[in-house]
């Protein structure tokens, strides 16, 4: 089986080389393993499918802060307003 790097990959996906690092971190590239700080990528692995959020579905982040401690309550609506 042949590998591809980070660059290699990044130029035939079309996405940038810190997203290619985050998908192989998160799992998402089958057959993608990490030789001490590279990543090795099959060469006939396909691009994941996006499955950030997209905007419109994510509201807003509040910060409470209570005795000290930081509480972070994220709000999310189902439809598009």
């Amino acid at each position: 089986m042949r590998f591809l790097s980070i660059s290699q990959t990044s130029e035939k996906w079309r996405i940038s080389g810190r997203r290619i690092q985050r998908l192989c971190a998160e799992g998402r590239i089958p057959g993608a393993i990490k030789i001490g700080s590279y990543w090795a990528i099959p060469e006939n692995a396909e691009k994941p499918r996006d499955e950030r959020i997209r905007s419109g579905r994510y509201v807003k982040q509040d910060r409470i802060v209570c005795n000290k401690t930081v509480v972070i309550r994220d709000e999310y609506t189902t439809s598009l307003e």
